[in-house]
């Protein structure tokens, strides 16, 4: 009796086993297809990981693009104050959506670059002023004693010019200085607008990025693609906004496709994305 009973138990524990085993192994439509969703949201996720690498570099590029233009009028390194970051999120019925944070570039002695352009007497008031604007920003006061630096031993070798602050006052203009070797800045409108020119190189280079690194994103030819980008040192404070301003960038999914697939030139491509300031 012992022995049928286990003989029982035995079978019974190998018919179990071998269902649990068959079940285990027969996979039904539902889940195969929720393993396949849960794998496009990770290659959904891991490109536009990617993409917000690319927009970051994008605008490293265009901050080094108008670096390159201020250090042909003014020997001083100017230097990203920190890193650029992008987000980017899938909006469902619309998209995908990037938001870029634009470092500032030296703070405010970039922007503070038109008036260093005169003789040395108004280099002196405009290094006042940015000791002033500085005031107990540490950042601030590192970047202007490293302008300070590289500015003093030109300021100290440049050669007194005829009639001095008189000829200015005179002439209502500082005299021209000479050109710097190897370097032109003729027609260079960066110092009459710092704020624009640097906008619009770090606008050009994210255009570049949307443009030439988004086949991976997957847009729908009915959804957009787009980056808004705004300096860091718009970012309003206490709750007040005035002054702040965002660039918008967007482009239809379709032009997108068109360019990608080689029916649309670069030109025309550029052409089809809207760019708006907020």
């Amino acid at each position: 009796m012992r022995r049928l009973l286990m003989s029982t138990m035995v079978m019974v524990a190998g018919m179990v086993v071998a269902a649990g085993a068959q079940d285990a192994g027969r996979t039904t439509p539902a889940s195969r297809a929720d393993a396949r969703s849960q794998q496009q949201v990770r290659e959904a996720r891991y490109q536009i990981g990617q993409m917000e690498r690319l927009l970051e570099g994008a605008v490293e590029h265009g901050a080094t693009a108008m670096r390159d233009r201020l250090q042909a009028v003014m020997p001083a390194d100017m230097l990203l104050a920190e890193n650029a970051r992008a987000r980017g999120f899938r909006l469902d019925g619309y998209g995908i959506f990037f938001d870029v944070e634009v470092p500032d570039l030296g703070g405010t002695l970039a922007w503070s670059l038109r008036t260093l352009d005169q003789n040395d007497l108004g280099l002196d008031a405009a290094l006042q002023t940015l000791r002033q604007a500085a005031g107990n920003d540490l950042n601030l006061q590192q970047a202007l004693k490293r302008v300070e630096l590289q500015v003093s031993p030109m300021t100290a070798s440049m050669p007194a010019q005829p009639g001095g602050a008189a000829a200015v006052q005179a002439s209502g203009s500082a005299p021209a200085p000479p050109a710097a070797a190897g370097r032109s800045v003729a027609g260079d409108p960066v110092l009459a607008n710092p704020d624009e020119a640097y906008r619009i190189e770090i606008s050009e280079a994210l255009i570049d990025a949307m443009l030439e690194h988004s086949r991976g994103l997957s847009i729908g030819a009915d959804e957009r693609l787009t980056v808004a980008a705004r300096r860091s040192d718009d970012r309003p404070r206490l709750g007040i906004d005035t002054d702040a301003r965002t660039v918008v960038l967007s482009v239809r999914g379709s032009d997108l496709a068109a360019f990608l697939g080689g029916h649309l030139s670069p030109q025309d491509a550029r052409g089809r994305v809207e760019v708006r300031v907020f």
